[in-house]
């Protein structure tokens, strides 16, 4: 059994220590809070608590560990763990410099350890589905997809609204087109603060005439978490905010020509219903399992470089 100790007891920590636990490896919360440990150890009586990182490194019984802090301490934290034989998941972005998301890919594959990033949506039934049905040709040829990732609160001053919504919306746009964009454009606005951007659109242009934008913000009047997938044959819509049941739709809309006119052909909505999971709780088994299998993980280092080069670049964009 993998023995995993939860790195980060805040806002998402505390989720990532509440399924591990409910996965039977939690071992040791580390925080640097003791408020916060007494609290976790209160919640989880038989699970060993410690402020200090380094000590957590040292304990022969720990054999993974998981990192949900600030996105600017991954790289120093993952390195430490990597260079004491631990496996290593790390919340997103796996690093904010892509020098070092190289140098702590490298040091895994060297070492021979699991490296996994937290894009959570890449363990969502509904995502894996719409990869299922492109790759099987059901949409025919790709269109266009776009993103939306709007809210009202979780405002930060520590990362703008691009590195903080944004990276789960390029790892599905990514993972579903299956390449790089070509070209990035980008259009920010400060509203609160003057530093920091609190919406944000992106462009991106693929080299297979895909294209795709993402618009996320923290300043809207209502929570919206919606993904649109524009094929030949067939489009999806997968909404979060929704009823499971209602949370992928699938519409058989065309176009057929007229002459030379384009008409089209409309269909109603087919909602795709599938077993329910919690996609949380599926990245953490899914961790384990390549732990055990040695196989590399559907979010790995590189698929983390991957998505780290496109946020690079389309912050250049918003800053130019």
């Amino acid at each position: 059994m993998v023995n995993v100790a939860c790195v980060g007891a805040g806002y998402w920590g505390k989720n990532l220590i509440r399924n591990f636990n409910s996965l039977g490896v939690l071992h040791t919360i580390c925080d640097g809070e003791p408020d916060v440990l007494t609290k976790f150890s209160e919640q989880y009586p038989d699970v060993k608590v410690n402020q200090n990182f380094d000590d957590v490194l040292s304990d022969p019984e720990v054999d993974a560990v998981s990192i949900a802090t600030p996105a600017e301490t991954h790289h120093a934290l993952i390195i430490k763990a990597l260079e004491a034989k631990k496996h290593v998941y790390v919340e997103k972005p796996l690093c904010l410099d892509e020098g070092h998301a190289k140098e702590c890919i490298e040091l895994a594959n060297r070492k021979g350890l699991t490296l996994m990033v937290g894009h959570l949506l890449w363990y969502h039934p509904m995502v894996l589905e719409i990869k299922r049905a492109i790759t099987q040709g059901e949409l025919g040829e790709l269109r266009y997809i776009y993103s939306n990732r709007l809210n009202m609160g979780l405002l930060r001053n520590e990362e703008n609204v691009l590195w903080s919504f944004a990276p789960h919306d390029i790892s599905m746009i990514l993972g579903l087109v299956g390449e790089k964009p070509r070209s990035v454009q980008a259009h920010s606005a400060n509203h609160l603060n003057p530093s920091i951007a609190d919406q944000a659109v992106g462009l991106l242009k693929f080299p297979n005439n895909v294209s795709a934008h993402v618009f996320v913000s923290w300043l809207n009047p209502f929570k919206e978490q919606k993904l649109v997938i524009v094929g030949e044959k067939a489009m999806f819509v997968f909404d979060d905010t929704l009823l499971w049941e209602q949370k992928l739709a699938k519409y058989e809309h065309s176009v057929e020509w007229q002459g030379e006119r384009p008409v089209a052909q409309k269909a109603d909505a087919e909602y795709i219903v599938l077993d329910q999971a919690e996609p949380l709780r599926d990245e953490c088994q899914h961790f384990l399992d390549c732990i055990d299998s040695k196989e590399p993980p559907r979010t790995n280092g590189e698929e983390g470089l991957a998505v780290l080069e496109v946020l690079n670049k389309l912050q250049q964009a918003m800053d130019a």
